[in-house]
């Protein structure tokens, strides 16, 4: 037997779930943006500790390089050149790669958004059901 319940009970139960909900999701938003925020940070802090231990390896290794094509004949600007010229293209896919981690659309809390359209979903389904069920008991 299905239990009818007033308008005004049922009004203040949705508000009360509702309020509830809302706090929980943004909660659950606050998280995941720390969480996503926090990933980014170390990522960030990451990128430049290790391109600052690099770069004095990096220029030692590079005039190593230009030494050996000078040895095998290459003029040394034709060696600078090259050596150069791979080192840029090298240093600009990696610039792209360590952009597209950092882009904002990485940060935005996906998992919140989802839960919150399900959960709309979810209630639009329970007030309709109940919504049928006042009007059956009406």
């Amino acid at each position: 037997m299905a239990v009818v319940r007033s308008v005004p009970d049922i009004f203040t139960d949705l508000l009360r779930q509702f309020t509830a909900l809302i706090r929980t999701e943004a909660r659950l938003a606050r998280a995941e943006v720390s969480e996503n925020l926090s990933a980014a940070a170390v990522g960030l802090a990451l990128i430049v500790i290790g391109a600052v231990l690099l770069i004095p390896g990096l220029v030692v290794v590079l005039e190593a390089a230009v030494a050996a094509l000078q040895k095998y004949g290459l003029e040394s600007y034709w060696a600078a050149l090259a050596v150069g010229g791979g080192v840029l293209v090298i240093g600009f896919i990696l610039l792209a790669v360590g952009m597209r981690r950092l882009s904002v659309r990485r940060l935005v809390p996906t998992r919140t958004l989802e839960q919150i359209q399900h959960d709309a979903n979810v209630a639009r389904e329970q007030a309709r059901s109940d919504h049928d069920g006042v009007q059956r008991a009406a």
